[in-house]
């Protein structure tokens, strides 16, 4: 049973989901699903890649959400022409002028944020995507010699457009497996449009508050890491991520439709995922279901597909769908 203090940190963050949703709907309407995915991946601590079209509120979805925890937040936006250093910062050379000394000083990049927006990630060369590389792992930047440590949180929060890919370079695998969730950004329903059509025409109304701050939210993401579970739990995210991996125990659906599957990240991000899950809906212990509720979003973007997949019009996320219904649980 986690210690009182713990226990009280469980219940505020049951009470800080609701109230940072509400803050995000003055904002975002509808896209309950890809607000709940995002949430579970910020206080889990991990990166999220967000695919759609233009046009569905990505960008204001990520910004408003920064301004409802009250994280400072920057924006990048990937074009071919950018450079590592525009994403990291750089040393400069300073001159005084009275003594004639010269001497190098650093001037940090955006990437020096708590929640970094990169916008069209997939847009800039991968020399420039790698920028990123480091500081999602390790949360620092070393330039020259110097290592920068990156202040908690620090969390990337990509877009990438799924259509329009004449001049991009897609993200290397060794780098969407640093995301814990790609979220999958859908059309709004005719009503959800409507109301959006409504509100972008008028007054705009308030923006988002804070509702934590955060040292809080830091708490609150560590708390979920000391998590206890059952362990039919983590047993069961371990052989979901398995499951998706090519070879003699391999089922037939990864056997004719999967070249490469998901590495050990994504055992970690399943069991992370389900705990947080777990704890935004006011629960403390994650259960099977809670793994099977996020097993979609850790494991898409880090299974490649087989050229038969491709053949048939089979995308990652159905592939992912049939092998959940094939793993049993514990």
């Amino acid at each position: 049973m986690p210690p009182t203090d713990d226990l009280a940190l469980y219940d505020r963050l049951a009470r800080v989901r609701a109230d940072v949703e509400a803050q995000i709907g003055r904002r975002i309407v509808g896209q309950r699903d890809v607000v709940e995915r995002m949430l579970i991946a910020l206080f889990a601590g991990g990166h999220c890649l967000f695919i759609g079209v233009p046009g569905l509120a990505k960008t204001l979805l990520v910004q408003s959400t920064a301004q409802a925890l009250g994280l400072d937040s920057g924006r990048i936006q990937f074009t071919p022409d950018l450079r590592p250093a525009d994403v990291t910062g750089s040393e400069v050379l300073d001159e005084d002028r009275s003594t004639g000394h010269r001497a190098l000083r650093f001037v940090p990049g955006p990437i020096f944020t708590h929640l970094l927006l990169s916008d069209e990630i997939n847009r800039t060369p991968p020399r420039t995507q790698a920028a990123l590389l480091q500081a999602m792992q390790e949360r620092q930047v070393t330039i020259g010699r110097q290592t920068y440590k990156l202040e908690r949180p620090f969390q990337v929060f990509a877009t990438q457009n799924p259509i329009e890919q004449e001049g991009t370079d897609p993200v290397p695998e060794a780098q969407l497996d640093r995301f814990m969730f790609s979220i999958e950004v859908d059309y709004p329903s005719e009503a959800e449009e409507i109301e959006i059509v409504e509100r972008t025409t008028g007054d705009l109304g308030p923006a988002p508050e804070p509702v934590i701050d955060r040292d809080t939210l830091v708490a609150l993401q560590d708390l979920v890491r000391n998590h206890l579970d059952h362990d039919d739990v983590p047993r069961f995210a371990v052989r979901l991520a398995r499951a998706t991996r090519p070879g003699v125990d391999a089922g037939d659906v990864v056997k004719r439709y999967v070249q490469w599957g998901a590495g050990p990240r994504a055992s970690q991000y399943l069991l992370l995922g389900a705990r947080v899950r777990a704890a935004l809906h006011g629960r403390r212990n994650a259960t099977i279901d809670d793994v099977r509720a996020v097993a979609t979003s850790v494991l898409q973007h880090r299974i490649v597909p087989s050229f038969a997949a491709e053949a048939e019009g089979l995308r990652a996320s159905e592939i992912v769908r049939r092998i959940l219904s094939s793993v049993p649980a514990p």
